[in-house]
C-alpha cells in the first residue's frame, strides 16, 4: 500500500509527463515552439513608425525583399525576423546607445498568482516586437517563465544549463555566457530554470558561520554576471521567486528597475503593501552590510483587472490614492485570450490568429501594447529619449 507521501511523488510523475504531453501537441510536428506570428504591411509600419509607401518603394528597389507569396498568390506577412531585418535597414531600430545602461527590470511580488511570469514574458515579447535586444532570466525555480517560452523544465533543461552553476557554493561556471538558449524569437534569449536551481537556498542556509559574506559575495556576484551579460542586450528582465531567500534578494539587488504586479483585490494590495515593507527593511540591512539596491523607476502595475467587478474598480481606486504616480495608470486587463495563449503555452503576442473572438483579441492585444509601453517608455526615459508627444499634448502646449 503506498502511503500519501509516496502519492507525492507519482502525482508529481504523473503531472510532468503530461506537460510534456500538452508541449507537444501544442508545438507539433516538431515538438519544438516556433514563431509564426505574421504581420500586414499596415502593422508593419505603424511598428517601424514609417509609411506604407517607404516600405512599398525599400522592395522596388531593392533595399528589401518583400515576403515571398503563397501557393494562391497572396503575400503572408512579414516574420519577425523580417520586420528587424527592415528596421536595420530603414534606420528604425530603438536599441540604445553604446554609452546607455541595459535596463534591468526585476518583476517581483511576494504574493503568488498576481500574473508575475505573465507579466515577465509578455513583457519580454513587447519589447521583442518593438525590436530591442532582450534577455530573459527565470530566476524562479517553479519555472513557469521557462515553460511558457516552450521549454519542459523537468525534461528539457538540466541544472547545469541553469543558474546554479554560477551562485552555487562550489561554482563551475565564472560568467553567465554558458546558460543562454536561443528562443524562437530572433531577438530573444533566455536563461531557463528548473526545481533543481532551489538547491541554492539549501547550500547557502547551510553555510554555516561563514554564510553572511558568502551570501554578499553571491549578492555582487550575480549583480556582476548580470551586467556584463547584459551589454550585449537593451532590455533584460528577471523573473524571481515569490518569496524571500537568497536568490530574491540577489536579484533584487542586480536589477537597477522593478516591476511589481499586483491584481486588484484586497488580499492581493494587503500583501503587496506587505511586500514593500520587507522590501524597506531588507534594503536598509543590505546597505549597512555595503551592499547597495538602487532602481532607476520602481512602478506597480495591476494586473488580472476585470473592468466589469466593481470590486475591482474600488481597490483600483484604493491603489490609486495610496500609491499616486507609483502605479503605471494603465492596467493589464483580465481576458480569455492571455489564458488561451497560456493553454498553449504561449503568449499573445506569439498567436497567429484570435482564439477567441477577434474583437476580444484585438481589444486584449491594444491594452497590453498599451500597459507594457508604459515601462518602455520609462526605459527609453532612462537612456535620455522622451516619447513622441501625443496630439493633445501638441494642441494643448500651444493654447
Amino acid at each position: 500500500m503506498h502511503s500519501e507521501v509516496e502519492q507525492i511523488a507519482e502525482m508529481a510523475q504523473a503531472g510532468e509527463r503530461m506537460i510534456e504531453r500538452l508541449r507537444r501537441q501544442a508545438f507539433l510536428p516538431e515538438s519544438r515552439k516556433g514563431l509564426s506570428v505574421r504581420y500586414g504591411i499596415a502593422e508593419a509600419a505603424a511598428l517601424l513608425g514609417c509609411s506604407t509607401n517607404r516600405i512599398r518603394m525599400a522592395e522596388e528597389d531593392g533595399r528589401l525583399p518583400p515576403p515571398s507569396a503563397t501557393e494562391n498568390g497572396r503575400r503572408p506577412g512579414y516574420s519577425i525576423e523580417n520586420i528587424l531585418h527592415m528596421r536595420e535597414i530603414l534606420g528604425a531600430s530603438p536599441a540604445r546607445a553604446p554609452l546607455d545602461n541595459p535596463a534591468i527590470i526585476a518583476v517581483q511580488n511576494f504574493k503568488g498568482g498576481v500574473g508575475k511570469s505573465t507579466v515577465t514574458t509578455h513583457l519580454a515579447h513587447y519589447f521583442a516586437v518593438q525590436g530591442y535586444r532582450v534577455l530573459v532570466v527565470d530566476c524562479d525555480s517553479q519555472a513557469t517563465t521557462t515553460t511558457l517560452f516552450g521549454f519542459n523544465p523537468h525534461f528539457n533543461i538540466t541544472r547545469e544549463q541553469t543558474l546554479y552553476p554560477y551562485l552555487s557554493i562550489d561554482p563551475t561556471q565564472s560568467d553567465l555566457g554558458y546558460a543562454v538558449q536561443k528562443t524562437p524569437w530572433p531577438n530573444v534569449d533566455l536563461i531557463p530554470s528548473n526545481l533543481e536551481l532551489f538547491d541554492v537556498e539549501y547550500e547557502l542556509a547551510a553555510s554555516g558561520a561563514d554564510g553572511g559574506s558568502v551570501l554578499a559575495s553571491r549578492f555582487r556576484k550575480l549583480k556582476q554576471g548580470l551586467k556584463d551579460l547584459a551589454q550585449a542586450y537593451d532590455v533584460v528582465i528577471l523573473d524571481p521567486p515569490p518569496a524571500l531567500g537568497t536568490i530574491s534578494l540577489a536579484v533584487m539587488q542586480a536589477a537597477n528597475a522593478l516591476i511589481i504586479p499586483l491584481a486588484a483585490t484586497t488580499p492581493d494590495f494587503c500583501s503587496t503593501v506587505q511586500f514593500m515593507s520587507m522590501m524597506d527593511q531588507v534594503t536598509g540591512q543590505l546597505a549597512d552590510a555595503g551592499i547597495d539596491v538602487d532602481y532607476d523607476f520602481v512602478r506597480l502595475i495591476c494586473s488580472k483587472f476585470d473592468s466589469n467587478d466593481p470590486s475591482h474598480a474600488m481597490v483600483r481606486q484604493i491603489m490609486e490614492q495610496t500609491f499616486g504616480p507609483a502605479l503605471l495608470p494603465i492596467p493589464i486587463l483580465e481576458s480569455a485570450e492571455i489564458s488561451h495563449a497560456a493553454l498553449r503555452m504561449m503568449t499573445v503576442y506569439e498567436l497567429e490568429k484570435a482564439i477567441g473572438t477577434p474583437k476580444t483579441h484585438k481589444r486584449c492585444k491594444n491594452n497590453l501594447d498599451e500597459a507594457m509601453g508604459q515601462v518602455e517608455a520609462l526605459v527609453r526615459r532612462g537612456w535620455g529619449i522622451a516619447p513622441p508627444a501625443s496630439e493633445r499634448e501638441v494642441i494643448n502646449a500651444t493654447v
